[in-house]
């Protein structure tokens, strides 16, 4: 049974069709990449999905329940979670403070209630263990490399429990060890049953870890093949129009 389908989805802003009719199945634990041009219509079909705007025509549907999202609060409630490539995060803030940013834990009776630290931080370095991850709740995010930063967010989509991850180019602009460092992270959410759409420009990141890779063009889906029944350079074509469809 699919986690996620979207069946027949368009989206028009006015004169302007930015997607025509797409129909995507994403799985239980499976990693998908996401490619295509600058406005092949990626970014908003995952807007789609996050509940920033809804589709004009098309119905979403999640583990078998028609649901229509009116604000990213719906989609997250329904374990639907994005990392944008900005991350999102407060620098000046440690780990754990942006992990529970707008959702703190605390104690005492109201209206004298405070910050719970020791709950969150101990929260905090649980999920940090669970995904292997360097990084410690106490640490600054301003004194993070990319890699780290990374691990924060997607920690944060880990204490909601998310069923499926929207990932927009997590491995932009960091380093070559960094990039290996957030790719272990996908797998690892896979390893728990997550699902992961990964939406990049980077080739070789997206046949490293995706099950599946869906190119899209002018708003349009013109394929979605196993990673292993295809290849770098029939995606290039993909995305380029050199080759119409596959």
């Amino acid at each position: 049974m699919a986690l996620l389908r979207l069946k027949g989805i368009t989206k028009s802003f006015g004169a302007i069709h930015a997607l025509n009719g797409v129909d995507i199945e994403i799985h239980p634990g499976e990693i998908v990449g996401l490619m295509g041009d600058n406005g092949a219509g990626k970014s908003t079909l995952v807007k789609i999905i996050a509940g920033n705007f809804p589709p004009t025509t098309g119905e979403i549907v999640l583990s078998d329940e028609t649901v229509h999202f009116n604000q990213p609060l719906d989609a997250r409630a329904k374990g639907i979670e994005i990392v944008y490539q900005d991350l999102a995060l407060c620098d000046n803030l440690t780990a754990a403070e942006n992990l529970f940013l707008g959702r703190e834990i605390r104690k005492g009776i109201w209206p004298f209630r405070v910050m719970n630290y020791d709950a969150m931080f101990k929260k905090a370095g649980e999920l940090f263990e669970e995904l292997q991850s360097e990084t410690r709740p106490r640490d600054i995010v301003r004194r993070m490399s990319g890699g780290q930063r990374q691990a924060v967010a997607i920690a944060r989509t880990r204490l909601s429990r998310a069923k499926l991850v929207l990932m927009d180019e997590p491995t932009a602009a960091i380093s070559v060890r960094q990039v290996e460092q957030v790719l272990a992270l996908i797998r690892r959410l896979k390893q728990q049953g997550i699902s992961v759409v990964l939406i990049s420009h980077r080739m070789p990141d997206v046949f490293a870890v995706s099950d599946r890779v869906i190119v899209m063009r002018r708003g349009a889906k013109v394929a979605d093949k196993e990673i292993k029944h295809t290849t770098p350079e029939e995606v290039t074509g993909l995305i380029t129009g050199a080759i119409r469809a596959a």
